[in-house]
C-alpha cells in the first residue's frame, strides 16, 4: 500500500485541489492507497475539507512541521510513503515514477517543482537554479518526498529539532540507507511565499540560514516564512 502524508495548517483554501489531484493520481497507478491528512491545529476548515474529500484526519496541535509528517507516517499503513504539502498538485507521472522508484530499490527521493501562477522575478530564478541543484546535490523539496516504511523507520523518521530545512536533513539522511533518486517530473507547489514576502525577507531569510546552519532551523522565532502569520495571496486563488 502506499500511504500519501499531507501536513496541514489552516490550508482548508488550498487543500481541496491538492486531495483531488492527489486521489486521480493515485488511481491512475493502479497501486491500494490511503489519504493521511494531519491537521496541525488549525483554525480553519481544514479538518472539514479533508472529510469532505473522504480521507482520513489526525489531528495534532504541536505546530511543526517535521512532527506532523511524524505523526502522519505513523498512523499510515503503507509500505510506501508519499509526503505532499496541502498547497502541492501532484501529477499522475510523478506518483507513478516515485512508487516505480520504490519498487525498483530506492530507498526514496523527491522530483522537479514549479510554482503556480505569476511569481517575481527572482522566484522564477530560484526556481530555475534549485531544481537541477536539487538533482545534483540530491535532495529533495519539502512539497514532494517519498520513501518506503522501511528507510523511514530505519533514519528515525524527520528530525524533530528542526522547524524548518527537515526535508534537506531527511534526504541525507535518507541517502546514507542506499539509493536515493530526485526525479524529472514534477509537481506543481503554491508560489503564495514569494508573491505575498518581499524578496529581502525571503532571500535574507535564505542567506541566514546557509551561513548559520542549523542552529537557526531548532527554533520557529525566525522561521515567519513558514509559522508566521498568513498574509492574503493576491495573485493565486484557488476554488
Amino acid at each position: 500500500m502506499v500511504s500519501f502524508v499531507i501536513p496541514a495548517y489552516n490550508e482548508a483554501l488550498f487543500l481541496g485541489p491538492t486531495l483531488q489531484a492527489l486521489n486521480a493520481a493515485a488511481l491512475a497507478a493502479g497501486q491500494p492507497f490511503e489519504v493521511v491528512v494531519v491537521d496541525d491545529g488549525s483554525t480553519d476548515r481544514t479538518a472539514q475539507v479533508a472529510q469532505e474529500n473522504g480521507v482520513r484526519v489526525v489531528a495534532v496541535n504541536c505546530r511543526q512541521i517535521a512532527a506532523a509528517r511524524n505523526a502522519g507516517a505513523r498512523a499510515s499503513r503503507g509500505a510506501m510513503l508519499i509526503f505532499v504539502d496541502a498547497d502541492t498538485v501532484v501529477t499522475a507521472a510523478a506518483v507513478r515514477s516515485a512508487i516505480e522508484a520504490m519498487q525498483t530499490g530506492a530507498v526514496g527521493g523527491g522530483c522537479a517543482f514549479r510554482f503556480d501562477g505569476q511569481v517575481p522575478l527572482y522566484g522564477r530564478l530560484m526556481q530555475a537554479i534549485a531544481v537541477p541543484l536539487y538533482r545534483l546535490l540530491r535532495l529533495a523539496s519539502g512539497c514532494f518526498l517519498f520513501c518506503t516504511r522501511e528507510a523511514f523507520d530505519s533514519v528515525g523518521g524527520f528530525d524533530e529539532r528542526l522547524f524548518a530545512a527537515e526535508e534537506a536533513a531527511m534526504s541525507r539522511a535518507l541517502g546514507r540507507q542506499g539509493r536515493f533518486v530526485v526525479l524529472r517530473e514534477h509537481v506543481t507547489t503554491s508560489g503564495r511565499k514569494l508573491r505575498v514576502h518581499s524578496a529581502w525577507e525571503v532571500l535574507g531569510l535564505l542567506v541566514r540560514l546557509a551561513f548559520t546552519g542549523s542552529k537557526s532551523v531548532r527554533k520557529r522565532e525566525g522561521l515567519e516564512l513558514w509559522y508566521g502569520e498568513r498574509r492574503k495571496d493576491p495573485g493565486k486563488v484557488r476554488s
